[in-house]
């Protein structure tokens, strides 16, 4: 199993719309094979501060889903409010 953390920062003006935009791409995302789960947390103090957390079966399935349409066109519209540039790792128990 493989954990996928994405810590995204957004422009504030954005922030409204990538909460209800994310809560749409959900569904979709849990339905590409090999997801378990995906969840959307906030940061507290900065809250234009987002962290994705995805939980693949494994890295094969989690390359399949960034190597998608839907990922590929989903992220392109969403980057281009980052005020950052995005983080991500992933990660297994040990």
């Amino acid at each position: 199993m493989l954990t996928r953390v994405v810590k995204m920062e957004f422009n504030e003006s954005y922030v409204a719309d990538f909460k209800l935009l994310f809560n749409d791409l959900k569904t979709k995302i849990i339905k590409f094979e090999g997801c378990i789960n995906v969840e959307l947390l906030q940061d507290e103090g900065k809250p234009n501060i987002f962290f994705t957390i995805s939980v693949w079966q494994n890295i094969q399935a989690l390359e399949s889903y960034r190597n998608s349409d839907f990922f590929i066109s989903t992220w392109k519209s969403v980057k281009i409010n980052f005020s950052s540039k995005a983080e991500a790792w992933s990660l297994i128990k040990t």
